[in-house]
């Protein structure tokens, strides 16, 4: 299950990230945002098993609700329309989004009590760190 995941996650280091929202289609100003917002990011999990993923910054608040291996549409931070799934892969949460023809991954794994965001667009590659708070 996604139990490891549930928490509250604050951003520590990013890496490549401008380079990644650009491949995804990121204009400037959002971007120049994107660089500035320090997330924290908000997994729970309620009794039927729905989960929802709250990402929070003093510029925007976004939340995703779902269930694992089932397909949703999701507007992202961005303002992309995508059609989104989540599965769970070998430990890790692994996120799908397609739009116009285009597809992006985001890999949440947990390694040493933090967990890291694997984020590919084609052959660009940005690795966000969060740590848990107490």
């Amino acid at each position: 299950m996604v139990d490891q995941f549930v928490g509250t996650w604050t951003l520590t280091a990013s890496e490549n990230f401008d380079e990644y929202m650009k491949a995804i289609g990121v204009g400037f100003a959002t971007r120049q945002m994107g660089n500035l917002a320090k997330p924290n990011l908000v997994i729970t999990v309620d009794d039927a098993g729905l989960i929802s993923m709250k990402a929070e910054t003093t510029f925007k608040t976004t939340e995703i609700k779902f269930k694992l291996s089932e397909e949703f549409d999701e507007t992202t931070a961005d303002g992309r329309t995508t059609k989104t799934i989540i599965t769970l892969e070998n430990g890790k949460l692994v996120q799908q989004q397609t739009w116009d023809g285009k597809k992006t991954t985001l890999e949440r794994e947990l390694q040493d009590g933090k967990m890291t965001a694997k984020c590919v667009m084609d052959d660009v590659v940005a690795v966000r760190t969060y740590a848990k708070e107490a």
